[in-house]
C-alpha cells in the first residue's frame, strides 16, 4: 500500500544522550566514592586550631594523618594522634556508630577532633614526676625532645601529679606545650581516668617522629 501523501514516518530519539549521561553520572560516583574511601581508609587532612601542640605545630599548620595504624591499632608511644574528643575532651555523649563513621569519611562537624602525644599505651605505668621533673614510663625516665625546654625540677613535664596504669585499648595522651593544653591530665576525676579508647583515634599524623615513620 502507499502511504497517503504528507505524512512523513517520525524518526526515533537517539539513545546515545541519555547513554552519556548515565556514565558521566556512575563515574561521578565513584569518584565520591573513592575520596571517600581515601578518607575513611587512607590518609586525611586537618588544620591545627591552637598551640597545644607548640612548638611543634602552631595555629594554622597544617597535617596529613595517616589511617592504617589506626584501623590495626598499631600506634606506638611518642606517635601524634588525632582523635575524636567527643565522650573525653569535649563534655557530649561519645559519639554513636555512625558519628564515629562520620569522622572517619571526613564527615560531621570539624571541633571535635583534638591532636595530642601518645605518651603511654596500654599496659604501660606513667608518674609525674621524678626528681629532675621528667615523666616516668615503666621506671624510666622519658627524654622529651619535642618540648619546648628540658623538665627541670623547678619547670617540671607536668604541672599536675599524676601516676597511672594505662588499660587495655586505652591511651594516655598530652599536648607537646604542657603548660596550654588540655588533655589526659583534666580528665582524671572523670570516668576513665584520662585514658582515651583508642577507637576514638582518626589517624596518626605522618612526620615529626611518629612511628610510620621510622620504619616501622
Amino acid at each position: 500500500m502507499t502511504p497517503a501523501k504528507g505524512v512523513t514516518a517520525q524518526s526515533r530519539p537517539s539513545p546515545r544522550p541519555r547513554r552519556w549521561l548515565r556514565v558521566i553520572a556512575i563515574l561521578a560516583i565513584v569518584a565520591v566514592l573513592t575520596a571517600a574511601g581515601i578518607r575513611a581508609l587512607g590518609v586525611q587532612s586537618f588544620s591545627i586550631p591552637s598551640e597545644s601542640m607548640e612548638p611543634t605545630f602552631r595555629p594554622g599548620n597544617q597535617v596529613t594523618v595517616l589511617r592504617a595504624d589506626a584501623l590495626t591499632g598499631s600506634i606506638d608511644t611518642g606517635d601524634v594522634v588525632v582523635i575524636d574528643g567527643r565522650g573525653s575532651f569535649l563534655p557530649t555523649s561519645p559519639p554513636n556508630a555512625a558519628q564515629q563513621v562520620g569522622s572517619w569519611f571526613g564527615a560531621g562537624p570539624g571541633d571535635v577532633f583534638f591532636i595530642k602525644r601518645v605518651i603511654a599505651g596500654p599496659g604501660d605505668t606513667l608518674e609525674c614526676c621524678s626528681d629532675d621533673g621528667r615523666l616516668i614510663r615503666n621506671g624510666e625516665e622519658l627524654d622529651e625532645p619535642y618540648l619546648a625546654s628540658p623538665p627541670s625540677a623547678d619547670h617540671p613535664a607536668s604541672a599536675t601529679p599524676f601516676a597511672v596504669d594505662v588499660p587495655a585499648d586505652r591511651l594516655w595522651l598530652m599536648g607537646d606545650n604542657r603548660d596550654n593544653s588540655t588533655d589526659s591530665r583534666a580528665l582524671l576525676g572523670s570516668p576513665g581516668g584520662g585514658m582515651i579508647p583508642t577507637r576514638r583515634v582518626i589517624g596518626v599524623v605522618i612526620g615529626h617522629g611518629s612511628s610510620v615513620d621510622r620504619g616501622k
